[in-house]
């Protein structure tokens, strides 16, 4: 949730720090703050957004040519200076310095343990116990190499950590077990002259596009004049080296004012990219899914499906579709819940794991947690391709959203779905439940999706005039039925998220079991109103709320005969997509959450106490 920059060069790598903290800051943006090394080490430190950490580097004349820098988001310890990185040892003659991100399990302990030996702590994080271990392994005659290696032996929980030393010039170490941390090779991929560390690629497309991911356990040392790596047996290791294809335009803002805004207008582009191969398809096949997917497919009887936030709500509209279209049944579970309870493991269970980035810690947790329970057929959908949960998978499909940057997913959302709704048709033709004329009519309705999303997103100005009057509530019931009732819930999550507006979405049918106390004039209730076989369920529902006072957002399909009234506010969808009409529903509904924001002036890209990337538990 933290993100980390790292560079040693031939020249001042304090500009390099900074823009790449720039592009990280959506991972936590709470304070910030860099290490510099020039014969003595220099530290920054700001309270605030990078742009306050810039000034004050220039107020310093901060200028060196190796430097660790970080941008936090607060797990230990309050939003202070003291507590944000990079963190401090010194004594003996020499500093050391250290960042971090995930979560130190055993650090208490450890912090007992250097206190009895004379370290005084300056801060409230876990943080700081890393960087005075580094030190007493440094003291005691290691290099700063083998001072991360056995501080990381030392550590239970998730850390991604880079750090330099005053007694070795130029030099950075790193390391990382469940939190991610890559290699960036300068000069051409020659890796002669500079060499970066970082916790996202996006931060050193300013500098490299060739890269490394370090695996589970590795420790990196980088120097102008290469790199060395080391597994987590401590043997020589060598990791492939990819040339990222990630567009350095494609994580600039152009010609919107919010990236939330700019990711909602990129979904159609996002999905037509992400079903590209299906573009002249007549059929579908389990290669989609990888070499191995006919065979898992063949013996797989039921799903589990492990997610967190937005990514379990995809994973609840996926279980109405691969139960209705494959006829295979579905559990989907909250990763953080799952590994943590007696759950009972089935023979011919298929492991779906979502996520946008591919290293959601909880769900990395879980796979590992259904691996353990004897599930090895293991499926992931993510958009990251190097990322972890991708290569602790067997099968794989990549969303192609491109970069997220806004904290309130939006694309990485609809392409979940349509990733999701291809495994549902896949699983029923491998079943023998999808006919060839049904399947040409399904690839069709998917081809449509991208048109007829850009379609829906014409409704934005409508959408605009009710987040005035959204503005000014502080609760909002979200309904939806069906396979639009997880369509509801996202909803609800993007209003709370940005807007800090208490929103609670219940399937429409609840209403008489207790929701309906809630309801007067003051509760505005967003209503999901697709055209399907509960439509008419749906009004009856929707008749309760009008007799309660309770003023209705509905969003429609044409044909449903819903007309506006008073107290009832009505937007028609003019397209329709049938079975797919959840990943189009959802887009109205991120509208209404990105204006409702606006007009309430709260931080739409950054919302407050939360970040990007959830990489610790």
């Amino acid at each position: 949730m933290c993100g980390i920059v790292g560079a040693v060069a031939g020249r001042n790598v304090v500009p390099i720090l900074i823009e790449g903290l720039r592009k990280l800051e959506y991972r936590g943006y709470d304070s910030a703050g860099l290490a510099t090394l020039n014969g003595r080490i220099d530290r920054v430190r700001a309270v605030g957004r990078v742009a306050d950490l810039a000034a004050r580097a220039s107020e310093a004349h901060a200028d060196a040519p190796t430097g660790i820098a970080h941008t936090r988001w607060a797990t230990h310890g309050g939003v202070t200076e003291s507590n944000a990185h990079p963190h401090y040892s010194s004594g003996d003659g020499f500093e050391v310095c250290v960042v971090h991100n995930g979560i130190i399990e055993n650090h208490e302990a450890l912090r007992r343990q250097l206190r009895a030996e004379g370290y005084e702590f300056q801060s409230d994080t876990d943080t700081e116990v890393i960087a005075h271990q580094l030190h007493h392994h440094v003291k005691a005659g290691a290099s700063l190499f083998e001072a991360v290696r056995l501080t990381v032996a030392q550590l239970d929980g998730a850390y991604a950590i880079a750090a330099i030393s005053s007694k070795q010039p130029g030099t950075v170490v790193g390391s990382r077990r469940g939190s991610p941390l890559l290699l960036g090779i300068g000069n051409g991929g020659s890796g002669k002259g500079e060499n970066f560390l970082a916790s996202d690629t996006s931060a050193l497309l300013q500098v490299t596009r060739h890269v490394s991911y370090l695996e589970e356990g590795d420790v990196v040392e980088i120097r102008a004049d290469g790199y060395t790596i080391a597994d987590a047996d401590g043997k020589p290791a060598e990791r492939p080296i990819v040339e990222s294809q990630i567009s350095a335009d494609s994580i600039e803002l152009g010609n919107y004012d919010h990236y939330m805004q700019k990711e909602i207008f990129e979904q159609p582009g996002a999905i037509a990219n992400t079903l590209e191969m299906l573009a002249n398809a007549s059929a579908i096949s389990p290669g989609l899914f990888g070499a191995d997917a006919a065979e898992v497919f063949g013996r797989t009887h039921q799903i589990l499906i492990i997610a967190c936030g937005t990514s379990y709500h995809a994973g609840l509209v996926a279980k109405y579709w691969i139960e209705s279209i494959a006829g295979l049944p579905v559990n989907v579970e909250i990763a953080s819940e799952y590994r943590y309870r007696d759950s009972v493991s089935l023979p011919g269970t298929l492991v779906v794991t979502i996520s946008q980035s591919g290293e959601t810690a909880d769900t990395l947790a879980a796979l590992q947690h259904a691996k353990t329970q004897g599930l090895r057929d293991t499926l992931t959908i993510c958009n990251v391709p190097e990322s972890a949960l991708i290569r602790q998978s067997k099968l794989r499909f990549l969303t192609r959203a491109g970069p997220e940057i806004g904290v309130a997913s939006t694309k990485a959302f609809t392409t979940q779905l349509a990733s999701l709704f291809v495994l549902s048709l896949v699983l029923a033709k491998e079943r023998g439940r999808l006919g060839a004329e049904r399947e040409r009519e399904l690839l069709q309705q998917l081809r449509h999706l991208p048109a007829a999303m850009n379609r829906v997103l014409e409704c934005e100005d409508a959408v605009k005039e009710w987040a005035a009057s959204f503005a000014k509530k502080e609760n909002a019931l979200f309904l939806g039925r069906g396979v639009h009732y997880p369509i509801a819930m996202e909803g609800a999550l993007k209003l709370k998220e940005i807007t800090y507006i208490h929103a609670e979405a219940y399937a429409a049918g609840e209403l008489k079991h207790g929701p309906l106390a809630l309801v007067d004039q003051d509760m505005p209730v967003v209503v999901v109103a697709p055209k399907d076989s509960l439509i008419e369920k749906l009004k009856s529902n929707l008749q309760e709320v009008r007799a309660r006072g309770g003023e209705l957002f509905i969003f429609a399909d044409r044909d449903t005969h819903i007309e506006p009234a008073d107290g009832v506010h009505v937007i028609n969808l003019v397209d329709h997509a049938g079975v797919l009409s959840p990943i189009l529903h959802v887009v109205p509904l991120q509208l209404l959450s990105y204006h409702a924001a606006l007009a309430r002036g709260t931080d739409v890209d950054k919302p407050r106490n939360l970040a990007k990337s959830v990489t610790v538990e």
